[in-house]
């Protein structure tokens, strides 16, 4: 089980709810070619496995969230995440870094 990191979004509420990844990638960077001197952009492991549940292997976000044991909510969160950090790496040419 991965705990990930645990960060509040903002001031006040509960802690995020830990979330499962089963089978955590093995890719940890991304780098277009030719090389460019853009910032990497930094993408957590969370939300590669939301992006490959869901866009990949075709499940639903409730299906995605009973997965990895967070609500549809999270799930819907965590895609809009990595997909504007996928699409604004590729569009720009930036490397992605899976953070740890």
């Amino acid at each position: 089980m991965s705990w990930g990191r645990r960060h509040r979004r903002g001031r006040r509420g509960r802690f995020p709810k830990p979330v499962t990844i089963p089978n955590p990638s093995k890719v940890e960077k991304l780098i277009p070619e030719p090389r460019t001197t853009a910032s990497s952009i930094p993408i957590e492991p969370a939300e590669v496995e939301a992006l490959r549940l869901v866009d990949l292997e075709g499940l639903s976000q409730e299906q995605a969230g009973i997965k990895m044991g967070v609500s549809r909510g999270t799930i819907w969160r965590l895609l809009q995440s990595a997909r504007r950090k996928v699409a604004q790496a590729l569009t720009e040419g930036s490397p992605l870094t899976v953070t740890q």
